[in-house]
């Protein structure tokens, strides 16, 4: 097995494994005829702190688990890809960020569902590539843009038609995502530097030195 081959396998080990997880949920609440949306995060509520670790995971219905498992499967795929080495600290402050800041700032209702983290990534993905300059990010950030723009909407409560849905969820989930592509700018993947970026960079330093000399020589000799 190549080495392309077998990273991109393990790209898709953790994101397959957390969208299991959110499926056997959804089939246990269906087996035994139960509702744990008492687990999503109620804001300012003590009893809606657990819902920071275990909202992700539930989902009111097939059609909402669904919706959120396409995008989580290629997003999470993208993100283990390109940025396995900084991957898991990235997923999971997007994951507890997002929760934490809908707990705090969200309205009076019960929160669920892994859109948050969907919009984190993205996000995350679309920022990271803009940074680092590097060609194979900057193709990512294409892909979501033209693929997950529309999401964009899923932000603003106004625009968008589904008002049992969590507007701000997806809003700091988009907002974790930035804030860790601003932070983790340095860490995992850096645009290639070339020969002639040094070039450059020599060529810089010699008209700035040949400067300095010409200015010298014209105090010292020039007249008047």
């Amino acid at each position: 097995m190549n080495t392309e081959k077998r990273k991109f396998i393990h790209s898709l080990v953790f994101p397959v494994f957390f969208l299991f997880m959110m499926w056997l949920v959804k089939i246990i609440e269906i087996i035994f005829n139960v509702d744990l949306v008492f687990l999503g995060i109620h804001p300012l509520k003590a009893e809606g702190l657990a819902g920071i670790l275990t909202s992700p995971l539930i989902h009111g219905s097939f059609s909402h688990l669904i919706s959120n498992s396409f995008p989580l499967l290629i997003l999470g795929a993208c993100l283990f890809y390109f940025y396995r080495k900084i991957a898991y600290k990235v997923f999971f402050l997007i994951y507890f960020l997002t929760g934490l800041w809908v707990w705090f700032g969200a309205r009076d209702a019960w929160h669920i569902g892994a859109s948050g983290i969907v919009y984190g990534l993205a996000s995350f993905l679309f920022i990271s590539g803009i940074i680092r300059k590097n060609p194979r990010l900057m193709a990512i950030t294409f892909f979501v843009a033209f693929f997950y723009g529309s999401m964009i909407w899923g932000i603003f409560p106004d625009f968008f038609p589904f008002k049992n849905i969590s507007w701000e969820g997806h809003l700091m989930g988009l907002i974790s995502g930035l804030v860790l592509a601003v932070f983790y700018r340095k860490e995992g993947p850096q645009r290639k530097l070339y020969s002639w970026d040094f070039e450059d960079e020599e060529d810089d330093e010699n008209d700035d030195e040949e400067n300095a000399y010409w200015k010298t020589n014209c105090k010292m000799n020039c007249p008047d």
